[in-house]
């Protein structure tokens, strides 16, 4: 069969034209059962049923927020509501340093969370497709810095760089490193919470991109290798391409784990030392439950909201371009 006959096939598929001609159109006339009174009485009781699950969302999601809206437009504390500042309090956490250092410092926790977490990851997702010894007992091991409680894991971290006398500064003292104090020293606890992150944040992207990966079709690698494509060619425009979507996917996650992210900082370093540590959502914390002003500490949470809609809306916008193509 010719080019040429395929294409005037397709072209009057497209059409609705059978071989034997133009057919006659098939006209659908609009169903009136939608126009029966039974119709109506059926959507006023399905209303009826999810009425109490849209009172009770209301109630959990819709009025705390809006609540929480009012208080940042409020000089108040816990007990008292306080007058009406409108945007002041916006704009005061706007001109602290401390609010723009603690947002550097939240930046540069969610990349390293996010991209060192997905990398680690993906990268075990690819050594544990190849055939190893012990393969569902790695698998098995590699996911308890996400089973186990946060509380256990950063107290067990805790114990082996808090004191001169920890594992950690001990082994780097045998090697001459000096006796580093990780959670004295600004950097030092900076790099701390963003490797913790790291090590509790890996096996969840690990599982992503298991399952992306196992999506994959195995025919388009040994297609590759048959057009002589090598691993990194073949990782660079086959695997990432194929995967792309759950990458996003987790990306999004990730970025708003990082961001909201309260037990790993507060259980490690409480913020410290001299709020180097300290992320946004610590500083909204300390505001309102320690420094009792409800108003700004709710208006960093919102700032911190926004910023996640915005990334959200990015990479969601990316998810679609790769669904498009």
């Amino acid at each position: 069969m010719s080019t040429e006959t395929i294409t005037r096939g397709i072209g009057r598929a497209r059409r609705g034209v059978g071989n034997g001609g133009a057919g006659r159109p098939v006209q659908f006339k609009p169903s009136n059962s939608n126009r029966m009174p039974g119709h109506r009485s059926r959507s006023t009781t399905l209303l009826l049923f999810a009425l109490p699950s849209l009172i009770l969302l209301v109630l959990l999601n819709v009025y705390p927020v809006g609540y929480a809206g009012v208080q940042s437009a409020r000089n108040g504390d816990l007990l008292s509501a306080g007058d009406f500042v409108g945007g002041q309090n916006y704009l005061t956490v706007l001109q602290q340093p401390v609010f723009w250092h603690a947002a550097l410092f939240t930046l540069i926790f969610t990349l390293v969370g996010v991209f060192g977490s997905w990398a680690i990851g993906l990268a075990l997702a690819l050594l544990l497709r190849t055939r190893i010894p012990a393969n569902g007992l790695f698998r098995v091991l590699l996911l308890l810095p996400w089973v186990v409680p946060i509380v256990v894991s950063a107290t067990a971290w805790n114990w082996l760089v808090a004191t001169p006398q920890s594992p950690l500064p001990v082994i780097a003292n045998f090697f001459g490193l000096g006796n580093p104090l990780f959670l004295a020293d600004p950097t030092l606890a900076q790099i701390l919470v963003c490797v913790y992150k790291v090590w509790i944040s890996f096996p969840f992207m690990m599982m992503m991109m298991t399952s992306a990966l196992a999506s994959v079709d195995t025919n388009v690698y040994e297609a590759s290798k048959v057009d002589g494509a090598g691993p990194w060619q073949t990782f660079r425009l086959i695997t990432l391409p194929m995967i792309s979507r759950t990458t996003y996917i987790s990306w999004i996650l990730m970025t708003i784990f990082c961001v909201n992210d309260f037990p790993t900082i507060f259980l490690l370093t409480g913020g410290g030392p001299v709020q180097s540590t300290q992320t946004l959502v610590v500083m909204a914390y300390v505001t309102v439950f320690q420094n009792y002003q409800t108003g700004p500490g709710v208006a960093i949470a919102f700032l911190m909201t926004l910023v996640l809609v915005i990334i959200s809306v990015v990479l969601y916008r990316q998810i679609r371009k790769v669904n498009i193509e």
